[in-house]
């Protein structure tokens, strides 16, 4: 029978039978799935109260030690194998897509895992033969509240709704706000899913000279003034593709421009938690006019495809469920549940934190092997590139291609008419550092050499 070894700790009990425990798995001391002494069996050896056993063995299933079978006993978890490489069959490297950067917590990992195993638990087949309403069961709509609470303090559970993913809550924020062929703004280079959805509902779409906060308050005075948008769609943290983040003036000097022409703000935040010390959001500035966009896609899983939306007030919620109800009908009850379940036990922390440490150390080697990317947050997990003179981004892509990478130019984000030589890089697709190290010293190979036309022809 396993028996931990505390005569060197100076914790409480309990912490020491679960650091002993974590000892001793990393020693290969204990293997995994080995059982583990019965609660009862390690309180008399030790000669410790049961509870106390009771509680060594909760912190240990916490920090994702052990797995427990009802009837079958405690065991040793079993790491999760590797993720798969983002390397592509045909050999390409995938550097074009915006995920979060894989990293390695076997521990963590084990925690996710079991919070699946949780539900099965608490909540069985009822979770798997429901519907919900479009706008979230309360549980879960109560969990968004606590996940946004920290960004804004005075959100209330009656204006939270919980989407499926934030692609379909920006489409019913879109057509709440704007008829066809009324006008909507953003920043001149902005994320794609916006541009699909305008188009789909036949908004049209016009860009805000930008700067490197963002849009620039006069210009969208002026767009405000010539035009009278319905709404204005921004990512004013780590914004996509550019990475600006808008300071805390700036994001003040918006609002005012919003609030003199009465246009509503759409505030997407997917990277708002990424940064230790963020600016407020804009909802948090303004929340008569903001609809404010949460999604777990970039800083806990695109997996779960669960976004939260804090409406202006209790009516305008009401209108974007609607809208929800008409796109997606609800968020899938199982996924829901999950994203609570983490967001209730710490694990989506544990995640944001997880991402947030990996994102800094590919920031490093990317500055390491590219040079210093002009002053970007080292906490956005996609780099914007504007290459050198010379180089066009056509080119640019075209040699990456021949060497099996994939980046997206700015063509793809652009609302005018000439954009830069530009292209937006992604740090987290690839499945490790090494991985992603060969990806960059070939993106620097490529930069290294000729730009003309000329120089790939044979």
């Amino acid at each position: 029978m396993w028996t931990p070894d505390l005569q060197h700790s100076n914790k409480p009990i309990y912490l020491a039978v679960a650091d002993a425990m974590a000892e001793d798995m990393r020693a290969g001391r204990l293997a995994p799935g080995v059982r583990l002494p019965a609660q009862r069996d390690l309180a008399e050896t030790l000669g410790v109260d049961f509870t106390t056993i009771t509680r060594a063995y909760a912190e240990a299933r916490r920090r994702g030690l052990i797995t427990s079978t009802v009837g079958k006993g405690t065991f040793v978890a079993r790491p999760f194998s590797a993720a798969a490489s983002a390397v592509s069959p045909d050999g390409l490297v995938d550097m074009s897509m915006n995920l979060p950067p894989r990293f390695t917590d076997p521990a963590l990992e084990n925690r996710l895992w079991g919070g699946v195993s949780d539900l099965e638990r608490d909540k069985g087949t009822a979770l798997l033969l429901r519907y919900q309403d479009s706008a979230g069961a309360p549980p879960d709509r109560e969990a968004g509240v606590a996940w946004l609470r920290d960004r804004l303090p005075d959100i209330a559970v009656d204006r939270v709704l919980v989407s499926a993913g934030a692609q379909p809550a920006l489409t019913a924020i879109m057509a709440d706000l704007a008829r066809p062929g009324e006008t909507i703004c953003a920043d001149a280079l902005t994320y794609p899913g916006v541009r699909a959805a305008a188009a789909f509902l036949g908004i049209p779409l016009l860009g805000v000279v930008m700067d490197e906060e963002g849009a620039v308050p006069s210009a969208f005075e002026q767009v405000c003034g010539e035009v009278g948008p319905k709404a204005f769609y921004c990512t004013p943290t780590l914004q996509n593709p550019t990475t600006a983040t808008m300071s805390l003036e700036r994001r003040v000097e918006i609002v005012r421009v919003a609030r003199r022409h009465g246009v509503a703000i759409i505030e997407d935040d997917p990277y708002g938690k990424l940064p230790l010390e963020p600016p407020p959001p804009i909802a948090a500035l303004a929340p008569e006019i903001t609809y404010h966009l949460a999604g777990l896609a970039k800083v806990v899983s695109p997996a779960l495809r669960i976004a939260y939306v804090a409406a202006p007030d209790v009516r305008a919620a009401s209108r974007v469920a609607a809208g929800l109800r008409a796109i997606t009908g609800m968020a899938s009850p199982l996924t829901a549940s999950l994203a609570s379940a983490w967001i209730t036990t710490g694990v989506a922390a544990a995640m944001l934190d997880a991402i947030r440490g990996e994102t800094l150390a590919r920031r490093r080697m990317a500055a390491d092997l590219l040079g210093e990317p002009f002053g970007q947050p080292a906490e956005a997990f996609h780099l914007w590139f504007t290459l050198p003179a010379g180089w066009s981004r056509t080119v640019f892509q075209d040699r990456l291609a021949r060497r099996q990478i994939s980046v997206v130019p700015s063509d793809a984000f652009a609302l005018t008419p000439h954009p830069p030589e530009a292209v937006r890089i992604g740090l987290g697709a690839a499945a490790t550092r090494e991985e992603l190290q060969r990806a960059l010293e070939a993106v620097r190979d490529v930069l290294g050499g000729s730009p003309s036309w000329a120089a790939s022809l044979v």
